[in-house]
């Protein structure tokens, strides 16, 4: 792993398959780290030829801004939400997609293929339309176009979402136990909870965090992103658009709504898949990228 310093921010990043032509850029989750799109799932997409580049966005992992506001939370998050003014917001979404041209930048890759998932599907959407000149394709994976009018998250989700964790240093049994419970809870119905991987996942993250709060500046990105159609219209790379049936974050017809409002997609729907990329699937999804790739 290596990182970069772009503008206010340090990046870590790891390449797959350095001697391979073609790049993939694979964007993480809200509040996610790199390490979610598994060793074996870039091992498949480096044997099918790519270069794969995997990075921490700002404020998750190894990967620091560092002109970081301090965040003091005494209660919960959307307590903290309400109070919130324009003034106090540190970043957006926006700015943590120049993050991703800035490492293309870096590494003097011009174009690339561009794979999300949840919040980086919202990032490759924004690449997409205001960069079209560095994406040669876009894959979206359990994401939304943010449109107001979709169905909401599953309350008790939410409730979990914004309920402040346990310290993992103090209270390290609760922590975990909240991080699993919730892990299980979005997993879907048709493929099985690996807890073992979880749990060594968890402790993999723990090790390698350098922010604390991050996920709620994050958050704080997505929620003063303005919807605008005309972002998705304007798109004109080659677009797969992949969603779970069971996904309880975003509903089904989020995923629906991008494929529907970009020319060029594909939708693909995955029965009893839920808010994460199970080991079962890895395969499959590798597939569909490639395909959409070549």
């Amino acid at each position: 792993m290596k990182t970069v310093k772009i503008g206010e921010v340090e990046i870590c990043y790891e390449i797959f398959g350095e001697e391979n032509p073609k790049t993939i850029v694979l964007i993480a989750g809200l509040g996610s780290q790199m390490i979610r799109w598994e060793d074996p799932f870039c091992q498949l997409l480096v044997d099918k030829g790519f270069k794969v580049i995997r990075f921490d966005n700002r404020d998750s992992g190894s990967s620091v801004y560092i002109s970081g506001k301090k965040i003091h939370l005494n209660g919960n998050i959307q307590e903290y939400f309400s109070t919130l003014k324009p003034e106090d917001l540190p970043y957006s979404l926006m700015d943590m997609a120049k993050d991703v041209i800035g490492l293309l930048d870096h590494l003097q890759i011009e174009k690339a293929h561009f794979v999300g998932r949840s919040m980086g599907g919202i990032i490759a959407q924004l690449l997409g339309s205001y960069f079209p000149e560095r994406v040669l394709s876009l894959t979206i994976i359990m994401s939304t176009s943010l449109h107001p009018a979709l169905p909401s998250a599953d309350p008790e989700i939410m409730e979990m979402m914004m309920k402040p964790s346990a310290n993992p240093v103090t209270e390290r049994e609760k922590y975990f136990a909240e991080k699993i419970s919730f892990a299980r809870r979005i997993s879907g119905s048709g493929y099985s909870f690996d807890q073992n991987l979880e749990i060594a996942l968890i402790e993999e993250e723990l090790n390698r965090s350098k922010t604390k709060n991050g996920i709620i500046r994050q958050l704080m990105a997505m929620g003063s992103y303005q919807y605008n159609p005309e972002v998705l219209k304007k798109i004109t790379a080659p677009a797969l658009v992949i969603h779970g049936t069971d996904d309880l974050i975003f509903h089904p017809e989020c995923g629906k709504d991008i494929a529907y409002s970009i020319v060029n997609s594909e939708f693909v729907l995955i029965d009893g898949m839920g808010h994460s990329i199970p080991s079962e699937l890895h395969s499959l999804i590798c597939d569909l990228i490639a395909d959409t790739v070549l």
